[in-house]
């Protein structure tokens, strides 16, 4: 008697967590994009000829900013995306590009070894950094340079969407969860006083960089996004977003290595935010509500209109993410909300199995950032 009850109250909770994202994310949305003109040094590691990588490195070459520089970083000089690169470079040769090519090794992060690596080539005071997965639109990093002139901001970061490589079921789960779980999760969070950082945009002054202790300080930290954001705020200074949405690629088209995508980033995050996760399993209304239709049939007509209410609520924010400049396509099937609820429900309690993480190959450990200041000298 006390069982369906109790999830039900669950299902309402994350219904109205719901709700609340998507006027969150028709507000964030209203906010017309800013145009600044400083010169920009824009950071792109790339590690392997992954699905839609042309086309978003493409987007980075069509960017409507007055002056800005391209350094794209590759570790392998046999890496199938050098011949991409190279393309790329001759469709736009009025670009200022430099192609740095070097597997030097600086700690357990290939991608900032890889930064690491880049660095020295940036010749701009005003970095960029943006995984090499990320669809920009044209004014994308003039309001990054804008958004960083602003007092007080040492670090801009911006949200994204999801995009998938190819059309079908697994593709619409992982941007399922990005566009319409991610992103108005991350506004909620954000109307609660959090300031995180996104590996899609991480732009901040060299000097700012300097002054936390540069990329060698995320050298060997999974997270070195979240790490790079918590070192800025430690020098007082704040995180500000770009009114601009970005897209990243759902490359998966296997359901097995869409699991073990999402169980990492599960991981990694239980680990920087354990009460938070631990709370964040109340988000996933459907699962809720069909365990207490489950536990108690008079609950069936609760899991309908949990169905209802949020594939409207999808529907109306693929419907505002369309009306916004945006490389990142919205079409998911409210179908599947049933499914894409099961399976988040399966990676939260997944990720309590183990800190172990797959990427690029290699296993690596989720560790939390430390809560005592790390200083600024390199690991």
């Amino acid at each position: 008697m006390i069982l369906a009850p109790c999830l039900a109250a669950a299902a309402l909770l994350g219904l109205g967590q719901a709700l609340a994202g998507q006027i969150l994310l028709r507000r964030f949305l209203r906010d017309t994009p800013q145009h600044g003109v400083a010169p920009v040094s824009v950071l792109k590691p790339i590690g392997g000829d992954e699905p839609l990588l042309e086309a978003a490195l493409e987007t980075l070459f069509r960017q409507e900013h007055p002056e800005f520089q391209v350094v794209l970083g590759i570790q392998n000089p046999s890496d199938p995306a050098l011949g991409l690169v190279q393309r790329l470079c001759a469709r736009y040769p009025e670009r200022d590009v430099a192609l740095v090519v070097s597997g030097v090794s600086h700690g357990a992060n290939g991608k900032v070894s890889n930064l690491i690596n880049m660095l020295p080539a940036a010749r701009h005071a005003t970095l960029v950094i943006a995984d090499a997965d990320v669809h920009a639109p044209p004014h994308w990093l003039a309001d990054v340079v804008a958004r960083l002139e602003a007092p007080g901001i040492g670090l801009v970061t911006a949200l994204y969407t999801g995009l998938p490589a190819a059309r079908g079921i697994v593709g619409s789960l992982g941007a399922m969860a990005i566009s319409h779980g991610f992103l108005p999760g991350a506004l909620l969070a954000r109307a609660f006083g959090r300031q995180d950082c996104f590996g899609s945009t991480m732009a901040l002054r060299r000097t700012t960089l300097e002054a936390v202790g540069g990329l060698a300080a995320l050298a060997d930290h999974l997270a070195d996004d979240n790490l790079l954001g918590v070192l800025v705020k430690r020098e007082g200074l704040g995180i500000a977003l770009a009114r601009t949405l970005v897209a990243t690629t759902v490359s998966e088209a296997r359901l097995a290595a869409l699991f073990r995508h999402e169980l990492r980033w599960a991981r990694t995050i239980r680990r920087l935010e354990p009460r938070g996760y631990a709370a964040s399993v109340l988000q996933f209304p459907l699962f809720w509500a069909a365990a207490a239709a489950l536990a108690d049939w008079r609950f069936a007509g609760l899991f309908a209109l949990a169905w209802a209410i949020r594939g409207l609520l999808s529907r109306a924010g693929a419907a505002a993410l369309d009306a916004v400049p945006s490389p990142g396509g919205t079409w998911l099937p409210i179908w599947l909300w049933p499914l894409r609820d099961v399976l988040s429900v399966v990676v939260w309690g997944t990720s309590f199995l183990s800190d172990t993480v797959s990427w690029r190959g290699a296993l690596l450990r989720a560790a939390p950032v430390p809560n005592e200041p790390m200083g600024h000298q390199p690991r």
